[in-house]
Order: C-alpha cells, then sequence, then structure tokens
C-alpha cells in the first residue's frame, strides 16, 4: 500500500507542476496514520489548492491522474475509481490557514490527519483493536446506511482514554448526552447521544452520525465482552445466504408473515439513497399499522439492480367489519358530517363513551392488496418513489421462496439472525 499510494502522491504532484497549479498533495484517512485495518483497501487523497484558485482544477488533475474512474458528488465532485486493489477517492479541497474558515467540508480533512498523526504513535494497534471490535459487533462506520463510528472518531476515543480496554471500560458509565472535548475549547451546543468536540474545530461534533441505538449497541456489547472476552466480538461468523430449507424452517418457526416489496433503484451513491430506503420503509409501516396490519419489524437494502423493502407481520388478514368512532353527538354539524360519509355501515349509529360509532366493511383485509391499490400514492423518497411505483412486485409469506438472489437470501439471513454483539458460546 505504501509503494502505491507513494507512486500515486508523486505522479500527482508531477501533474500538478506541468500544469502551473499550486497544490499541496495529502494523504488522508487511516492510511496517512497507520490506523488501517487489514483488509480495508480505502485509499484518501487530496488535492489542496490555495483558494483564489478553483476547485475545478484540482478535479482536472484527479480525472487525469486516474483515467479509468467515475465522478461522485458529495459537498462537490470528487474521483472515484479501484485501482490496483484499492477503492481510490480523488478529492479536491482548499488549503486553508484555520479550519473554522471553511470553504468545504473537506477542507478540515487534512487538520484531522495533522491532528491525530502528531499523537497516536504506539497507540496504532488500540486504535486497530477498538476498529476491529466496532467492525464485529456492526457498529464500525459513519455513513447513513450505518449510523456508527468514524475512523476518526475511534481515534479520538483512544487518545481520550489511552487504550482499547480503557474505552470499553470508560463506555460503563456512558450515557446520553456524553461530552468529550480534548482541547476543551467547545462552544456549540449539540443534541445527538454521543458528543466529541473536533480537536481541530470546536463547533463540529465527529459523533454527529452515531445514532442512539448504535451507541447503545457498543455499550451493551462492550459490557458483554469485558464479562467474558472472546475473539467472536472481533471476527464473528459471517452471515450465509439462506437455502431453500432453512428458510422454510425460519418461518414455520416464526409464524408471522413476511411481505417483500422488490424492486429496481437508481442509480445513487449509499448515503442518498439509504435514508429514503429508510424513509420508504417507515411510510409503509405506518400505512400497515393504521390499517390493522402489526408490524413486528422491518428492514431494507439495496444491491446492486435490485432493492428490497421487508415488513415481518403480527397480523396479516382482518375481519370484514371495522369499528369506526365518530364525533361526540353534541357535536352537530361534525356528527351530521359524520354520518353522511359514504360507506357501507353494517352496524350502528350506537353510542360509546359519548361519540357515534359505526361499523363498516373493511376495504383492506389482507396486506397485499392494501399495498398494490396504495403504495404508490405514500410518499417514499424523492428519488425512490418513481422507482419503486413503476417496478415494484409483492412477495407474501412463502412467495419469498421464489427470489433466488443471493443478495436477498444474504439480507434475509442478517435480518433473521439480527444480534446487537455475538450470542455467547460454551
Amino acid at each position: 500500500m505504501e509503494r502505491f499510494v507513494g507512486e500515486l502522491l508523486a505522479r500527482a504532484g508531477e501533474l500538478a507542476r506541468s500544469q502551473g497549479l499550486p497544490c499541496q498533495v495529502v494523504l488522508g484517512g487511516s492510511a496517512a496514520r497507520g490506523t488501517w485495518l487489514a483488509g480495508d483497501h480505502d485509499i484518501d487523497i487530496f488535492l489542496c489548492v490555495p483558494e483564489h484558485r478553483e476547485l475545478e482544477e484540482a478535479m482536472a488533475i484527479g480525472r487525469q491522474l486516474v483515467l479509468e474512474h467515475e465522478e461522485r458528488y458529495a459537498e462537490h465532485p470528487y474521483v472515484h475509481a479501484s485501482l490496483g486493489g484499492f477503492d481510490l477517492d480523488i478529492v479536491p479541497c482548499f488549503s486553508i490557514s484555520d479550519p473554522s474558515h471553511l470553504r468545504s467540508a473537506v477542507d478540515r480533512t487534512p487538520f484531522h490527519t495533522r491532528y491525530v498523526a502528531g499523537r497516536i504513535r504506539g497507540l496504532e494497534d488500540q486504535v486497530l483493536l477498538l476498529k476491529a471490535f466496532m467492525k464485529g459487533i456492526g457498529v464500525y462506520g459513519s455513513e447513513l446506511r450505518t449510523g456508527g463510528f468514524s475512523g476518526y472518531l475511534t481515534e479520538l476515543l483512544v487518545l481520550k482514554y489511552g487504550s482499547f480496554a480503557a474505552v470499553l471500560e470508560a463506555s460503563a458509565s456512558w450515557r446520553p448526552g456524553l461530552v468529550i472535548d480534548l482541547e476543551n475549547h467547545g462552544s456549540a451546543i449539540h443534541t445527538q447521544p454521543l458528543v466529541v468536540v473536533d480537536p481541530v474545530d470546536p463547533r463540529r461534533n465527529v459523533a454527529a452520525a452515531l445514532t442512539l441505538d448504535r451507541f447503545a449497541q457498543f455499550i451493551g456489547a462492550a459490557r458483554q465482552f469485558m464479562a467474558a472476552p472472546h475473539e467472536r466480538f472481533f471476527f464473528p461468523a459471517p452471515a450465509e445466504p439462506l437455502k431453500d430449507g432453512e428458510l422454510v424452517r425460519a418461518l414455520q418457526a416464526r409464524k408471522t408473515m413476511i411481505i417483500v416489496v422488490e424492486f429496481r433503484p437508481p442509480d445513487l451513491v449509499e448515503d442518498i439513497i439509504y435514508p429514503q430506503l429508510q424513509k420508504a420503509q417507515a411510510s409503509i409501516r405506518s400505512l400497515l399499522d393504521r390499517e390493522g396490519f402489526s408490524v413486528l419489524r422491518s428492514g431494507g437494502n439495496v444491491s446492486g439492480q435490485w432493492g428490497w423493502l421487508l415488513f415481518e407481520l403480527l397480523v396479516w388478514e382482518l375481519p370484514g367489519v371495522k369499528k369506526h368512532p365518530g364525533p361526540p353527538v353534541w357535536e352537530g354539524q361534525h356528527l351530521d358530517s359524520f354520518l353522511q360519509e359514504d360507506r357501507l355501515i353494517l352496524s350502528g349509529p350506537y353510542i360509546e363513551e359519548g361519540r357515534a360509532v359505526v361499523e363498516v366493511l373493511r376495504k383492506y383485509r389482507r396486506p397485499d392488496d392494501l399495498l398494490r391499490d396504495r403504495l404508490g400514492s405514500l410518499s417514499l423518497g424523492h428519488h425512490l418513489s418513481p422507482s419503486i411505483r413503476s417496478s415494484f412486485v409483492l412477495y407474501q409469506g412463502w412467495e419469498i421462496l421464489s427470489i433466488q438472489s443471493q443478495d436477498f437470501r444474504l439480507f434475509l439471513s442478517r435480518y433473521l439472525s439480527l444480534r446487537a454483539w455475538p450470542a455467547a458460546q460454551d
């Protein structure tokens, strides 16, 4: 990796000089600090240009540096490529002297590298242990799909407490609202479960992406590990796609109803598509619950050309009659409107606790009928809505056995075996 990175940095510098662009080429991320996990092949290179130049000039260098690439967009465009077995991001940014005066969010990243690199020597293995532990229990990664701990946050926790074991021991007393400020310079008010004030930018919470559930999951797993240490916390048995027989046995044991919405997702980066996937999941789940199909749990996944929204139901067939309460009888205008509504009344009106009540014919007795009729009218995310509406297929109960995609079977395996930390073993 060091040879590969050295050649890239030298080549980028040559390209910038040949085009008269003042450009500082900086290696960022864990690769620059010696805290990258084996098997983690992500390399971030920052092309830092003076503030009076244009980022497009640095983008041009990135395009020439790796001819076979794709251009992605976060706050501004950057170059992404797979080269030599590594995933490479070449990110333009401005070379600034004070991270409190940013032109773009990535401008502070070189400051992160300098801050950590100057303090982490001798603690690299402690960072690797903490990262591997977090990865093993499923809380490592600040992308929206995970909502966990970033690599930079992990490094700051080791700097704060001094070792992997000390971080785990300290977490026993963590509560939502905890504030860690290594430089004692934070002044902004944050509402996230964990606040770690950025040592190079006092306004920023490094742990802003960490969700309450991932925060709690880490605390719980740390307690379990300290009570009974085992390498399975670092290297859990990998999930395998469910075979037909395994899926049949799982469905028979759970005695619930699983309904799956399969669709073709738009070609978007994860941090755009996953918030919309969560929105679509919440919108459909709310509809199912409102109509009486009690949802035990739900999940969503996108892999390649397919996406799936899964809902596990405790109730999947309802009676034909439905109680429909109305207003108090002394609210005459509202009562008149209620009684004039167009519906097939089977019984009533009668009075319960002062309110008019009618029993009406239920429109949807099965969840698949409900979703086929109402899915298109739900808010499913700006980019995701058109894709789901135009291409969705419903599978209910045993029908999901016909979905032979190994990606789906792996998603289903992880859903059915969900755990916050590894199971205890003899």
